[in-house]
Parts: structure tokens; sequence; C-alpha cells
């Protein structure tokens, strides 16, 4: 900006506008240590960063919103039904029908999901497990763009269900023959 391209103005103005970007940068920090700190005092947060997918800003969030209270939610389907990663249901003469997915429950539960699964899509060469392989099965026949969006989904879901599983048995997620490389990720 010194080289005199860009007015004394103009320069005045993006000197500013720097000065914010690196204040809020600073904030963003300060406001992801303190949700940090949050999920290693919350048993419930401990509990969920474990799920593949899950980490502290996600465990932080349902944990914040769901709380000790996951009793109005019968089942895992409903868990997951609440927070909307599952098709709308249409339902008449017997015959079921899903449709889209739907926009029902928290949004910022639902992002962070399906963030989460996103990233597990991608990772799904190292994810030891039933679902990486069938991850890795869908990858190998079907674009991957057509994976990450349907299986995306299916493993927000699932996320969800296994965060109704742990919340309320009070355990923490163990996957069976996961990598080390997920376990230490998790840690």
């Amino acid at each position: 900006m010194e080289d005199g391209t860009f007015p004394e103005q103009a320069r005045g103005a993006f000197a500013g506008l720097l000065e914010q970007c690196r204040a809020t940068a600073e904030r963003v920090k300060a406001l992801e240590a303190k949700i940090v700190a949050h999920a290693r005092r919350s048993d419930t947060a401990q509990r969920l960063v474990t799920v593949p997918g899950t980490g502290p800003i996600t465990a932080s969030l349902i944990a914040a919103t769901i709380g000790g209270n996951i009793g109005p939610f019968w089942s895992a389907r409903h868990f997951a039904a609440s927070l909307g990663p599952v098709p709308r249901q249409h339902s008449t003469g017997g015959k079921t029908r899903l449709g889209r997915i739907t926009k029902a429950g928290d949004r910022q539960i639902r992002t962070l999901l399906v963030l989460g699964a996103t990233s597990m899509v991608y990772r799904a060469g190292a994810w030891n497990s039933a679902a990486g392989a069938w991850t890795r099965g869908l990858l190998a026949w079907r674009p991957v763009r057509l994976v990450t969006v349907t299986v995306t989904l299916a493993l927000a879901n699932k996320m969800a269900r296994i965060a109704w599983a742990l919340m309320t048995r009070d355990e923490v997620y163990r996957a069976e023959g996961r990598s080390a490389a997920a376990s230490t990720a998790m840690a």
C-alpha cells in the first residue's frame, strides 16, 4: 500500500479495515478458547467430543442447548428429527414417501453436524469402521460431490442419534476398529 497506487484516503480506509479484521480475528480466537474451556468442563460435552466429526464447538453447542434435559426426546430418532437432518415424510394410504431434508430444529447445530460429517467423508480413507467402509465403497463408484451431499446428511443424522445415546446413557463413544489417527485427533 505504500507504493502510491492508492490515494491517501483509500490507504487510510484500508488500514482501518485491516485493523478491524485483526481485532475481529482476535475476538474469535478468544471466544473459541472459551468454548473449548467449556467443553473441557462439561461432562456432556466431553462425551460428545468423542464422536467422530464432533469437535468442542459442536459438543458445547449441543450440551448448552440440550443441557441435561434429554428427556423430552423419546428416542434417538426424535432427537435427530428435532435437529433437522432427516427427510420430510409424506405418508398416505400406507405408502411412505420421503422428501427433501427438513429445515426444522436448531439451524446452528444442524449446520455444525453437517460440517463435521463432511469432514468425515473427506477423511473416509483413515476412518476404519463400518461407516468408513460404507463411505469408501460409495466413493469408489460415485462422484465425490454426490457422495458428499448424500452421505453427509446420513452421517449428520447418525451423529445426532449417537449424541442422543451418549447423553441418555452417560457413556463415551467407542467405535470398534477405528484407526489410531482418528482416535488421537478426537482426544
